[in-house]
């Protein structure tokens, strides 16, 4: 009877376990969302390089142009990198550990955690939230001077939470025991 209870749990643990495998969805359509956001950023930059540079109005309305789809670029760039690290994470957190990984020194895209894999995306989505404010930056017309504070409130928030990831990042230094 014991074994047979050994058995049947052993039976249903291998079930869950390959539960796992619903994991391979995000990680499949990650990777061809990133691949889609790459060829769209360079789309996008392409669209910039294509404009005329008006070398007589170099802070005119086509230099914003050129910039914005630049910068418009790098954002969908970014948001690609957000996906890829997503994709690579959530394989081997949940998957398995890939392989071909180790040949290279390359542990960008490695997370040993759930705690690690969101620590890379949030970096990585505030830095794809700097850009867009850059971006966004670029064509506000300032009609009032709330306009101006609330641009100034935007870099601030955001040079506060870079900040904030930094400390996050430091390695924390434990106090002697002489001096408490």
């Amino acid at each position: 009877m014991r074994r047979q209870l050994k058995r049947i749990e052993h039976t249903f643990e291998a079930f869950i376990w390959s539960f796992r495998f619903f994991a391979l969805l995000p990680v499949i359509f990650g990777l061809l969302s990133a691949v889609k956001l790459f060829i769209i950023g360079t789309l996008d930059i392409w669209a910039g390089f294509r404009l005329s540079f008006d070398s007589a109005d170099p802070e005119g309305d086509i230099t914003n142009q050129i910039i914005s789809n630049i910068i418009g670029g790098v954002d969908f760039y970014l948001i690609g990198i957000v996906l890829l690290i997503f994709s690579f994470g959530i394989y081997e957190l949940f998957i398995s550990k890939i392989d071909v990984r180790f040949e290279q020194e390359v542990d960008i895209l490695q997370s040993e955690s759930l705690e690690e894999l969101k620590s890379k995306l949030v970096k990585v989505i505030v830095v794809a939230l700097i850009v867009n404010l850059f971006k966004r930056a670029l064509s506000i017309e300032v009609n009032q001077v709330s306009d101006i504070v609330f641009v100034a409130l935007a870099i601030l928030l955001i040079a506060l939470s870079n900040y904030l990831l930094h400390l996050q990042d430091s390695p924390h230094v434990e106090p002697k025991a002489e001096d408490v």
